[in-house]
C-alpha cells in the first residue's frame, strides 16, 4: 500500500451493525485508511471514536454516496495518495480481497487503470433486483462507452485519484459510480473488472438503496450520458482516430482490412449513406449508430459514410432531393442551383424536399452498396491471391 501510495477508502452511512469488522478486517491488511461518516445517526460515531489511528471525516449530514466519495477522494489526494480502494462498510465486500487489487495494479502496463470487483452474480444470496440492475447498467455503460464489463455497479473498486481530478463529477448519491466509471473511460483510463467475493446476509446488511428514486436518477444519469456519447463523444473518438491515423491509412485499416465479410461492409455503407442523406439533421450520429448496432453491422464504415453531407455537398443534396421530389409529386419548380443554394429555396418546397430526400437517400445507398460490394469483392480476392502466392 505505501510503495504504490494507496489507501483504502470507507463510505459510511447507519452500517454500525457491520462496521467494526469491516474496519477490523482492513486493518490486518493495512493502516492507510480513510472513513467518511456520512451524516450517520446511529452507533457510528461512537465506533469510530474506538479507532483513534484511523483517518475520519464526520460529515453532520448525510448528501449520499457519492458526495462521501468525492470528499474522500480529495482528502486521500490532499494526504498525497495516487490511488484509493473503496469498500462498503455493510459487511458484503472482503477485506481479504484488498491484494488482489495491489497485485491487478502492479501487473498494469498503465497506471492509468480503474479496477472494478467482479462479483458472482449467480451467487445462490444474489437478490433478483441485484443481479436486474448490474445487468441493465452494463448495457448501458456498453454503449456509452463501446466496452464490455462483468459487473459495473460494485463499490469494490480500486481508483486512479490523479486521473479522477481531471473530471468533473457532478451526482450526488449511488448514481455517482455509474458516472465516474463512464467519464474516466471517455477521458481515457483503462476500465476493467478483477474477480472479487462477495457475501449478501440479509440478517446484517443494511442498504440504502431506494428502488423508485434512486433508480429514476439513475435512468436520468443514463440518458444524459448516451446524448452526450452520441453527439460528443463518439464524434469526437472517430475524428481523432481519422486525424490522428490520416485518412488513408484509416480506411485501409478501419474499412478495408476489416474482418467483416464485403456483404457487411457493404450493407454499413449503405446505412450510411442512407441516413447521411436523409433529413434527419441532428439526429443522424444517433439514428446511424443505433441501427448499426440493432442490425449487428460495421458501425465505424456507417458512421463514415453518413458523413457524405459534409458542408460542401449539402446545396447539392438538397438541390437533388426537390428535383427529384418534384418528379414523384409533380411540383412545378422554377430556380437554378445558384439561386436555390443563395436564397435557401429548400424551405419554400419542404414536402418536395422530404419526399426526394428519401428517393435519393435510396438510390443514392444502392449504388454506393453494390459499388462498394463489388470493390470488396475485387480487393478480398486480390487480397487472398497475394497471401496464396
Amino acid at each position: 500500500m505505501q510503495q504504490l501510495k494507496c489507501c483504502v477508502l470507507v463510505p459510511t452511512y447507519n452500517n454500525a451493525g457491520t462496521l467494526q469488522r469491516v474496519l477490523d478486517g482492513i486493518l490486518e491488511y493495512t493502516r492507510h485508511v480513510i472513513v467518511i461518516n456520512d451524516g450517520a445517526t446511529d452507533a457510528t460515531s461512537a465506533i469510530l471514536s474506538a479507532y483513534p489511528k484511523v483517518h475520519s471525516i464526520q460529515l453532520p449530514k448525510n448528501k449520499g454516496k457519492g458526495n462521501a466519495l468525492r470528499i474522500g477522494f480529495q482528502e486521500a489526494r490532499a494526504l498525497d495518495y495516487d490511488f484509493a480502494i473503496t469498500i462498503d462498510s455493510d459487511g458484503q465486500h472482503f477485506p481479504e480481497d484488498i491484494p488482489v487489487f495491489l497485485r491487478a495494479l502492479q501487473a498494469s502496463e498503465t497506471k492509468n487503470v480503474l479496477f472494478i470487483g467482479a462479483r458472482n452474480m449467480e451467487q445462490s444470496d444474489v437478490p433478483g433486483k441485484s443481479s436486474f440492475g448490474n445487468k441493465f447498467s452494463n448495457f448501458w455503460f456498453r454503449f456509452e462507452t463501446g466496452k464490455w464489463l462483468e459487473d459495473t455497479q460494485c463499490g469494490y473498486r480500486l481508483y486512479p485519484l490523479r486521473e479522477l481530478e481531471k473530471l468533473k463529477l457532478l451526482t450526488p448519491r449511488f448514481e455517482f459510480e455509474i458516472e465516474v466509471i463512464v467519464k474516466a473511460s471517455w477521458n481515457g483510463t483503462l476500465v476493467e473488472n478483477i474477480p472479487v467475493r462477495i457475501s449478501y446476509d440479509e440478517a446484517e446488511r443494511v442498504s440504502h438503496f431506494r428502488t423508485v428514486p434512486d433508480f429514476t436518477r439513475i435512468s436520468v444519469l443514463n440518458t444524459w450520458l448516451v446524448i452526450k456519447a452520441i453527439f460528443y463523444i463518439k464524434p469526437r473518438d472517430f475524428f481523432r482516430k481519422v486525424k490522428k491515423k490520416g485518412l488513408q491509412k484509416f480506411l485501409r485499416e478501419n474499412v478495408l482490412q476489416h474482418d467483416d465479410s464485403p456483404k457487411k461492409k457493404a450493407l454499413s455503407i449503405a446505412l450510411g449513406v442512407f441516413i447521411g442523406i436523409t433529413p434527419f439533421w441532428g439526429f443522424q450520429t444517433l439514428l446511424v449508430f443505433a441501427l448499426a448496432v440493432f442490425l449487428k453491422l460495421n458501425k465505424v464504415i456507417a458512421l463514415t459514410f453518413s458523413n457524405i453531407s459534409i458542408p460542401p455537398l449539402i446545396p447539392f443534396i438538397l438541390y437533388l432531393s426537390v428535383q427529384l421530389g418534384a418528379l414523384v409529386t409533380g411540383d412545378e419548380l422554377r430556380f437554378s442551383i445558384e439561386n436555390f443554394a443563395a436564397n435557401f429555396q429548400v424551405l419554400k418546397h419542404l414536402k418536395t424536399y422530404v419526399i426526394g430526400s428519401f428517393v435519393l437517400a435510396v438510390l443514392a445507398s444502392l449504388l454506393f452498396g453494390f459499388v462498394g460490394y463489388f470493390s470488396l469483392m475485387v480487393l478480398s480476392r486480390r487480397k487472398m491471391t497475394v497471401d496464396n502466392g
